[in-house]
Formats: structure tokens, sequence, C-alpha cells
């Protein structure tokens, strides 16, 4: 476990240390980024530690990112939580900083940073974000109720309330223990899973629109034009990519989302391998679960291509 104790010796070092994640974050990307906030903040009060990317308005009952200037990044200690590759950072100016280390689950595809910590065996940042507590209690880390609820959003949302393989024995000793803390799981799951009605009924369109071929694959496209209608954001179609999972006879799925200037691309899987069709189109992920970007309706069809293919090849062993 060199590379934690070498990840606290820097969090010990340094006195400005600025906390990235990914685009487009998820509940694993807000709650791993802030959660290594809080704990750094309530175990050395005397650092300055900001979180910075995007705001995302469907997690803002997580957190909200700080307003971080360029001079801050001086002599700083950059860490980026939950992000495969340096163009996925949230709020490129990461390299300003002194140091920069990597604390992500995802395949190590694109490596960066002077410090990588990469655990694939990992359900989420979130859950490593605990380990590195759990290593680092003796050295003065402290956990509270706040850094708790963050874990632990990020271990749920990741691993889909527990129902994908990623859940470990590991990950739910964790999620026990930390079920311990003083937070309102009620109310983090409404934050999580509650749906507005214009997304539950764009999910119904979605049940009634989807393709599916011979081979077990599905896709779903949603132009902008569509997601105008019902009123939906581009990042809001996170809460439906997951809804084709539970349909028999459906191996992988595509949902292809129209932004103003590129066709963004989810990709999720019940058995075929889809995160290297991901890496093929600007992208990257999981092994069952990944994202791509493409700039044209043609390039479309490539994608349904290779992953009709991948659906071809896979048996059900």
């Amino acid at each position: 476990m060199q590379h934690i104790q070498s990840i606290i010796e820097a969090i010990k070092a340094y006195e400005t240390i600025i906390i990235h994640r990914h685009v487009r974050p998820d509940p694993d990307a807000f709650g791993s980024q802030a959660a290594l906030k809080d704990i750094i903040s309530e175990s050395f009060p005397s650092k300055y530690v900001f979180i910075t990317g995007e705001d995302d308005p469907s997690l803002e009952f997580l957190t909200v990112m700080d307003d971080v200037d360029d001079e801050t990044y001086q002599n700083a200690l950059v860490i980026v939580c939950d992000t495969a590759n340096a163009e996925r950072i949230s709020d490129q100016r990461y390299h300003l900083g002194q140091q920069l280390i990597k604390i992500d689950h995802h395949p190590n595809v694109g490596p960066y940073g002077d410090i990588l910590w990469v655990d694939t065996e990992a359900s989420s940042t979130s859950e490593m974000i605990y380990d590195l507590y759990l290593f680092g209690k003796d050295d003065g880390l402290v956990m509270t109720d706040e850094s708790a609820r963050l874990i632990y959003a990020g271990i749920v949302g990741d691993t889909g309330r527990f129902l994908f393989p990623s859940s470990t024995k590991k990950t739910f000793q964790h999620a026990a223990e930390l079920v311990a803390y003083n937070f309102d799981r009620s109310r983090l799951y409404d934050g999580l899973y509650r749906m507005k009605d214009n997304i539950a009924r764009l999910r119904g369109y979605v049940l009634q629109h989807f393709t599916r071929s011979a081979s077990g694959m599905s896709t779903v496209v949603l132009t902008k034009d569509m997601l105008d209608s019902y009123g939906v954001l581009p990042m809001e179609t996170g809460q439906l990519v997951g809804v084709l999972g539970d349909i028999q006879g459906v191996k992988a799925w595509a949902f292809f989302i129209e932004e103003d200037d590129l066709i963004r691309v989810r990709l999720r899987s019940n058995g075929p391998v889809v995160n290297g069709i991901a890496s093929a189109y600007n992208g990257g992920g999981h092994p069952m679960a990944a994202g791509a970007s493409i700039s044209t309706w043609e390039q479309m069809e490539h994608i349904m291509s290779d992953l009709d293919n991948a659906c071809q090849s896979y048996t059900d062993e």
C-alpha cells in the first residue's frame, strides 16, 4: 500500500489542495471528490481544500463546487478522483498545481499524475476513499458523518444499489460501517433516485421506442428536439440509461443523446464488454458501463455495428 502512504504524505505536506473529478459527473465522482475534501479539512483544519468542476443541479443535494482562481494552484497539490484519462478531467487547470495525484477505479488506459492509485477491483472511487481513511486513520485522518454520507452515496450510485457484480464482500463491509454514521439514508436515496415527472415521461417514451436486434443489442436515440419537447437536459438522461437492463433478451444497449455540438453515447451491458468500443470513439469506462462521443449520425451506425458484433460473440457461460 505504498501508493496510499505516498498520497497521505503528500496531503500532509501541502498547505493547499484542490480536488477534481470527471466531466458529466455521477454520484461517485461527486461523492469521492467531496468526501476527500471533508476528510482532509476535518483532519487538518489549517489546510485550504477546494473542489472544482462544472456544477450539476441534479447532484447539488450532495455538494456544490468551490470558486477557485488560477493563483490558488500555485504550489498546490492537485488530486483527481474517478477519472480514467486526463481529457475527461473537469476543469482543465489540473496541471497548474505543483504535484498531481490520480485516484481511480477505472482501467488505467490513460495514466497521468505523479502518484497513481488505480484499483480496478474497487466498486467505486468512493470505496477507495474509505480505504484511504482506514489506512490513514492512525496518521490522523478523520471520518465525519458528512464524509460517510458522501462515500455511501458514491458507492450506492456506482454499484446500482449493490446490484452490480462490482459489489464485493469488502463493498458490503464498508457499507455496513458507513451506515453506522449519522446521516439520513432515506433522504439520500430520494436525492439519488427520485425522478421528476418530465424525466419519468421520457422514460415511458424510451420503453415504448427502444429497438432490439436478434443478437440482443438494444438502442435508444434521443435527439435534441426530443429532449427539448420533454424539457429534459442531456445531463439528466443519466437517470434513464439503466432502464433497459432488466428487459429479457437485452445483452447490451446504447443511448445516443444529441447535444449542441456532439452526440453523447452511453453504453451499458449485461455481459458483452463495451469499454473497448467506447475507447475507439473518444471514450472509455468500465467493461459493462462506458461512454463515448461522436460527431455524426453515420458514426452511430458504426457503434451499433460494433455493439451488435459484441453481442453476437458473447456467450453466457
